[in-house]
């Protein structure tokens, strides 16, 4: 298929306090009671917390989705769902019971005020790597490197301190 012809939007989903998979099996059913399909998920990877290792580590997952909304409509229903499970407004990078970031938004750029891609995605072992169990050919839409060289370029102790759960 063409990449013109698939345009997907991709999700990463994280937490680091309570029952972690329990959080991200929740959200995950909470995004589909809310008319976003899912399309793909990853396996669960756990990384540490950044950017302090001390927090609890995370368990993450990528997943393909497909939705009706606008960029602006659906990270204000993945807010919702955040504060649903739990999340409180914290200071920054706080652990936390869910985390839901729009990695790549049928490769749309930058909308409003919505970031996209993700701008630091591309640096995160704990998104490059379930990214690239689901999308081996996924190509970064600004910078037009793809995954594999994106992934190459993390550093070997970003590489080494992700694990496959």
């Amino acid at each position: 298929m063409s990449e013109d012809l698939v345009k997907s939007i991709y999700l990463g989903i994280g937490s680091n306090l309570g029952d972690k998979k329990r959080n991200i099996e929740r959200t995950k059913f909470n995004l589909i009671a809310n008319n976003i399909k899912i399309l793909k998920y990853s396996s669960y990877y756990e990384s540490l917390s950044w950017p302090n290792p001390n927090n609890p580590k995370f368990l993450n997952v990528v997943l393909e989705i497909d939705t009706n909304f606008s960029p602006s409509e659906l990270i204000n229903k993945c807010k919702q769902i955040e504060k649903k499970l739990g999340r409180k407004r914290l200071p920054k990078n706080s652990p936390r019971e869910c985390d839901i970031d729009i990695i790549d938004f049928r490769n749309k750029k930058t909308i409003g005020d919505l970031i996209l891609p993700h701008p630091r995605m591309h640096t995160r072992n704990f998104v490059l790597i379930p990214l690239f169990e689901i999308n081996k050919d996924w190509k970064h839409p600004i910078l037009k490197v793809n995954i594999r060289k994106l992934i190459s370029s993390l550093s070997n102790s970003d590489i080494r301190s992700i694990k496959q759960i």
